[in-house]
């Protein structure tokens, strides 16, 4: 007989993604959340250029990176805690060359609805993402953000 080990913070975040999955998502008649360039003063530096990107795993990869180094005071990097504050879910739409065109918002938080923008705002200060134009289309990426009690966030991408 075979024994399988189960993760129990994988499996309580699986079955958490599960619920929230469940819950009313946003209506189709809401507009698209339009980027634009960062605001000044919300970027603790000029990050280095992106490296070259060989397919969209790492283009989301190098994303969840920079946003991370991009925002050092508003991230954790630790394992995730049994219970979150909010997950907004972002999908982001690049140029070819790598800056963020657009982000749709997939999922809006049910309460701490102001960690949606503090996502939006985290994406945008860590743009850009790498040359995707030699890449197929679409040129987008879904990216979900896991908010502690402290209103830090974890790229979910780092957590696979």
């Amino acid at each position: 007989m075979r024994c399988i080990e189960f993760n129990w913070k994988r499996g309580a975040l699986a079955a958490l993604m599960l619920m929230t999955a469940c819950s009313s998502p946003m209506p189709p008649s809401e507009p698209a959340v339009r980027v634009g360039a960062a605001t000044a003063g919300g970027s603790p530096g000029k990050l280095p250029p992106p490296s070259t990107v060989r397919s969209m795993s790492d283009v989301r990869l190098q994303a969840a990176r920079r946003m991370v180094a991009q925002n050092p005071a508003g991230t954790y990097t630790g394992t995730v805690p049994d219970i979150l504050l909010a997950i907004p879910v972002l999908e982001i739409e690049l140029n070819g060359d790598g800056s963020v065109r657009r982000i749709d918002v997939l999922r809006k938080p049910g309460q701490a609805p102001e960690t949606l923008q503090m996502a939006i705002d985290a994406v945008r200060r860590a743009a850009p993402f790498g040359d995707v134009s030699r890449l197929p289309k679409p040129w987008r990426f879904a990216e979900t953000f896991l908010f502690n009690d402290q209103r830090q966030f974890k790229p979910r991408t780092l957590d696979e």
